[in-house]
């Protein structure tokens, strides 16, 4: 699947797409292209890569923004599949800066669309949020924005090739400009740890799995799914306690309470988007409008009509505290 073939990441420096190049690279992939905007990044990127020993022979760092048509489709020449990962995916500044948001995470996912089609990229996968499911915040609705547009665009993309799809997960641990890494500042300064509100549920994944996921949707997606990934939950109260607990230091937590767009739990899918999705023991599949499941259902193993209703971090049951110090320590972070 990835063997040979030219890829593209937009949004390559962030935690995920890091990590997704470095699969990229050791699948064999003839050309990993990283497009973002910060020129910093992508030298400490290459830096990473280079004393890892990764193979910087078919890297290729591209300077560039999605809201940028232009060089967004000299970017995209001769390139097989698309991984669409830039946005804006902080809650309160995409709050006060709603038409930036717009523009980046709407106007740049219809650019990736276009170039796609233009330039015959086989295969885009778009990366969304658990944010998107019945959003209350600008960056949920720029995102499930996103995801339409991704999901639509293979009903209007004629007789050309290209196979859209979305992915869509929660928070990534220890991911730049996350929870956790503040958290872990925090406690260096002596504390307190801020907390929104202990009993704020979230879902939580790794990189890796994020990656494993992508790719597994990739392999199975016919085109125009959203693509849910069912994921731990854990309490926000719990996360601070086992990041404190885990840097040996005694440090206090203080509660300051929602900002701007929050909300106490998050949901992965509504009841909405149930009524018209599969699920596997791995993930939910939302299929395109107008499509009927029990004659999608055979094109993924082991697929089974979902029942209606939404799924919220409310409803699954939470990690453990030895649970969460698991996930922490299989991120590398101990707090410090």
């Amino acid at each position: 699947m990835i063997r040979d073939k030219k890829v593209l990441v937009t949004g390559g420096t962030g935690t995920v797409g890091k990590k997704l190049a470095q699969r990229m690279l050791k699948l064999d992939a003839e050309v990993v292209r990283i497009y973002s905007r910060d020129e910093h990044k992508q030298f400490a990127i290459q830096e990473h890569f280079t004393y890892h020993g990764l193979d910087m022979k078919r890297m290729r760092f591209l300077l560039g923004d999605v809201r940028d048509k232009e060089r967004l489709r000299r970017a995209m020449e001769d390139i097989d599949i698309v991984f669409h990962l830039a946005a804006l995916k902080h809650v309160p500044a995409c709050e006060y800066n709603p038409s930036e948001a717009v523009k980046t995470n709407v106007i740049g996912t219809q650019n990736i669309i276009e170039c796609a089609m233009e330039t015959g990229v086989s295969a885009v996968v778009y990366t969304s949020t658990d944010k998107a499911a019945s959003p209350t915040n600008t960056m949920g609705a720029s995102k499930l924005l996103a995801e339409r547009l991704i999901s639509s665009a293979g009903q209007w993309k004629g007789p050309r090739k290209t196979r859209f799809l979305s992915v869509r997960f929660g928070n990534i641990i220890n991911s730049r400009g996350s929870v956790v890494p503040l958290f872990g500042k925090q406690i260096a300064r002596g504390g307190p740890v801020t907390v929104t509100d202990p009993a704020m549920t979230r879902f939580f994944m790794s990189a890796d799995r994020a990656v494993d996921l992508i790719l597994e949707s990739l392999a199975i997606s016919q085109g125009g799914e959203t693509f849910v990934f069912k994921m731990p939950v854990l309490r926000v109260g719990d996360l601070a306690r086992a990041v404190i607990e885990n840097s040996g230091n005694d440090v206090e937590m203080s509660m300051i309470g929602l900002r701007p767009g929050e909300k106490m739990y998050e949901e992965l899918m509504s009841e909405e988007e149930s009524v018209r999705a599969l699920e596997t023991d791995a993930l939910f599949i939302i299929l395109p409008y107008g499509n009927d499941r029990l004659e999608y259902q055979h094109y993924y193993d082991n697929a089974r009509v979902t029942a209606a209703g939404t799924y919220s971090s409310t409803d699954t049951e939470v990690m453990s505290l030895q649970e969460i110090k698991a996930m922490l320590n299989e991120s590398q972070f101990n707090g410090g």
